[in-house]
């Protein structure tokens, strides 16, 4: 059978004929052909066969490869452990989520007191058939008599929001339709939530404009929702409102990144002193970001990166527009503050790691809190009266622990254990920092087994991002262990563009800069080649959305350093991103073509635009998915029509296309299949003919 397989593997793909146009666009005097642009229309009968032609071929290919059944089981028996949150309390009930193992989507649940027995709340499991419908929102009342549940449909970032009464786990006869980049906001009776328009168009794919805040009150219709604010001559702006714990204050966030602007402005109601419209706070959108962490009777507690790119934390009078430093920036990034039982907690970065420090409300340092390693934390929110926390903390080999932080005793024990099918010991992960083209110093996490020689030959998983101020820090995930367990290397390069050292780390891979994400991500992979990990035969990379684009980018830049490319749901088209769903969301990271000077680094960068004839690219397994409509699937379409149509070697070049899913797997079943058919592609094509044994506990 492996000599059969290794041959059909080895014959040419006949990928299917994609129809070209002579579509042509003008961009500041600069002529470009866009032949796929058919591609677009996801709902066209053209598209959907050009779909399902594309599947059988990447899944024919798939088939062949002997271990793909293997690799899928012991993922799955990796995963399957049981998965908890950390508990959050409202009154005498605590909730938690909890997933048994396998089950698709993470059941919902509560217990009266620490030691009470657990009651199912919601099974999102039952919503639907296929498993593909999630709990995308629960947010519980002040009293905890009501929560709002919101829900998502086969990975779709479109939200729809029903009314739970807690006492009977009965829903109000309501439904709220069409939320999207939503907070839950209760005050009183009802709550703010933001929505947009019904699309006139592809619901998946339609621009999304004009986004409208409402006050709901429960047990009526949504028809009856009182319009809150809507500033339809910026159509392009989020509004997003939260309220403080005491419901005295509903603060509204406004941003304007489709015309550049990274930060946001902030206006607010005071219910105590009867407004009905939003007041000015903070009014000018600029660089400069404001969140909002709770009030202080009159005075806001607010996270910024005004004069301080690092972060600070200032309180706020938002009728004297007074501003008090709290916590001045320090050199390490400001990653969080968390509020809970009359304390401040400061999650600070590192070089990518934790440290997490206790103030008190007036910005006095108490204590810093004791982590179990170098790792990442995540947690510390609560109410006023909590006498305890929770938080969790993980690294690339310590799976997502709880933990219990007692405020009076300043103590943390452990609270929720995983048990998963590995030995922690027998890996290791070491930190390196690497120069990239232009001198900057870059960091980068390399984890593996124990023990393998540096002698070019091992199998490397090279992932990055490197966009929108997001951070890369040290993780887990059981479904890395699959690859890990095969003599795997994985490095996860920690580029600019992130927010790893605070807002100048995020400004150098943006707009005209964003060269440097695509030096760093190669500067990565030469510095694992140069200390022997690996070898240009044995390395793949992989991103995903931003991280898509980096590894089209660099694919079409240095296509030598590379066996395989992994390209997960990308920004392909860097001239019309911006012309779908909430794309316009992205210009204040990436510019946009209508600008002449970033048309001109658009389009030098451009994953789709850069394909060139006889190339020899690495194996290429472009993956994305119907409901996608965050990054619309007609990126990767165009893409991988492209790359197929230029490449005339024996590396395969396919795309892979779930259904019912969207930006992210939308159930568990589907995330273990696309990682151990992610996982097959990579060995196969680095010459991989079986899996080793694995000793199983």
């Amino acid at each position: 059978m492996m000599a059969g397989t290794t041959a059909a593997l080895a014959q040419p793909l006949a990928y299917p004929t994609t129809r070209q146009t002579d579509q042509t666009d003008n961009y500041h005097g600069t002529a470009v052909k866009d032949p796929y642009r058919w591609l677009e229309d996801d709902r066209s009968a053209e598209t959907g066969e050009w779909v399902k032609a594309q599947n059988k071929v990447t899944f024919g290919y798939l088939e062949q490869i002997p271990y793909r059944t293997q690799l899928q089981s012991r993922l799955e028996k990796i995963y399957n452990y049981p998965k908890y949150s950390a508990p959050s309390r409202k009154g005498d009930w605590f909730y938690f989520s909890k997933n048994d193992g396998l089950q698709n989507q993470s059941v919902l649940y509560r217990q009266k007191g620490l030691n009470g027995t657990p009651e199912v709340v919601l099974d999102p499991n039952k919503l639907s058939a296929d498993g593909t419908t999630r709990l995308s929102a629960f947010s519980l009342s002040k009293d905890g008599n009501y929560a709002v549940v919101g829900t998502s449909k086969g990975g779709s970032d479109w939200n729809e929001y029903q009314i739970m009464d807690l006492r009977t786990k009965q829903y109000l006869p309501e439904k709220i339709e069409w939320v999207k980049v939503s907070g839950v906001a209760w005050q009183g009776n009802g709550f703010f939530y933001s929505r947009y328009p019904k699309p006139d168009g592809s619901a998946l794919a339609a621009k999304n404009e004009n986004h409208q805040v409402f006050y709901h009150a429960l047990n009526t219709p949504q028809s009856a929702d009182r319009l809150v604010y809507e500033d339809p001559k910026n159509p392009q702006r989020f509004h997003t409102v939260e309220t403080s714990e005491d419901e005295r204050f509903a603060v509204m966030s406004v941003s304007d990144r489709g015309k550049g602007k990274d930060g946001n402005a902030l206006y607010y109601m005071d219910a105590k002193a009867g407004h009905k419209t939003f007041m000015p706070a903070i009014t000018e959108i600029t660089d400069a970001r404001y969140n909002f962490i709770d009030n202080d009777d009159d005075a806001f507690l607010i996270e910024t990166n005004a004069d301080a790119p690092n972060g600070k934390l200032i309180r706020f009078e938002p009728k004297t527009k007074t501003t008090t430093v709290l916590l001045p920036e320090k050199p390490e990034p400001l990653a969080s503050v968390g509020v809970a039982g009359g304390k401040l907690f400061a999650n600070y970065s590192k070089d990518v790691t934790s440290r997490v420090y206790v103030y008190d409300r007036k910005g006095k340092l108490e204590n810093e809190i004791q982590l179990p390693g170098v790792g990442t934390v995540s947690g510390f929110g609560g109410e006023r009266d909590d006498k305890f926390v929770f938080f969790t903390f993980t690294s690339f080999t310590f799976p997502p622990t709880i933990y219990r932080y007692d405020l009076a005793g300043k103590n943390s024990t452990v609270f929720r254990q995983p048990e998963v099918d590995f030995t922690p010991t027998d890996y290791e992960t070491k930190q390196v920092f690497y120069t990239s083209k232009d001198g900057t110093r870059v960091p980068m996490f390399i984890t593996y087994k124990k023990g393998i020689k540096l002698d070019g030959t091992n199998p490397t998983l090279l992932y990055g991002y490197g966009g929108f101020n997001i951070s890369l820090p040290p993780s887990f995930s059981p479904l890395r262990i699959g690859f890990l367990e095969q003599g795997g290397v994985y490095a996860q390069a920690n580029l600019r563009g992130g927010g790893e050292y605070g807002e100048k780390w995020h400004e150098q891979g943006m707009k005209l800069k964003k060269q440097n994400v695509f030096d760093d991500f190669i500067a990565a992979a030469e510095y694992l080649i140069g200390q022997k990990y690996t070898s240009p035969e044995k390395l793949a990379i992989n991103g995903g959305s931003n991280g898509g684009l980096l590894v089209g980018a660099v694919m079409n830049q240095r296509p030598e350093l590379f066996k395989v490319a992994i390209p997960q749901v990308g920004v392909m088209d860097m001239l019309r991103f911006h012309k779908f769903t909430i794309g316009w969301n992205w210009i204040a990271d990436y510019g946009s073509s209508d600008n002449a000077e970033e048309f001109k680094t658009l389009y030098g960068y451009s994953p789709l635009h850069n394909i060139k004839p006889g190339v020899n690219y690495p194996a290429t397994m472009v993956t994305t998915a119907d409901h996608d409509d965050r990054v619309v699937p007609a990126h990767s379409f165009k893409y991988a029509a492209a790359l197929q149509a230029a490449y005339k070697g024996a590396n395969p070049m396919l795309i892979r296309i779930d259904t019912n899913s969207g930006h992210g797997a939308s159930n568990t079943k589907k995330a273990i299949e696309s990682t151990a058919d992610t996982y097959a592609f990579i060995l196969w094509n680095m010459g991989v003919k079986s899996l080793r044994e694995v000793a199983q506990k």
